[in-house]
């Protein structure tokens, strides 16, 4: 698999609510990357979104949008939205306004998130070649 986004991740004070049958918590978070596709960070806060289950299960969902240049230098945007069922089992969805970064609905792409000091960090991978 081939890397194609390290976003690092700033997390901000988390809402939490408790029902009968789930707890959610929404995460506030702004994000960043520089890399050789694309380089650029959040406008506005991305949310996380996460429920957790009675039987131990989980959903995970996290949406933002990036404002920045391709690889050209042209300024863009890219819209992510990221899904799973744990940190290191999500699929993210990827939008963009750059014609020189075209994200086919058919590439698989995977991404694991890790820990860090400030926050989280994001890496998105493709198994195809595309790039």
């Amino acid at each position: 698999m081939k890397l194609m986004m390290e976003i690092n991740v700033t997390l901000y004070p988390a809402e939490t609510v408790e029902g009968e049958n789930e707890r959610i918590v929404m995460i506030p978070f702004s994000a960043e990357t520089h890399g050789e596709l694309f380089s650029g960070r959040t406008q506005i806060n991305g949310i996380d979104t996460q429920h957790f289950f009675p039987d131990g299960s989980m959903s995970l969902s996290a949406r933002y949008i990036l404002h920045g240049t391709d690889k050209y230098g042209n300024k863009c945007r890219i819209f992510i939205e990221n899904n799973g069922s744990s940190p290191d089992n999500c699929i993210p969805s990827i939008c963009t306004d750059s014609p020189s970064l075209i994200f086919p609905k058919s590439m698989m792409l995977s991404s694991n998130v890790e820990m860090c000091e400030k926050g989280v960090i994001v890496r998105i991978f493709s198994r195809d070649d595309l790039m």
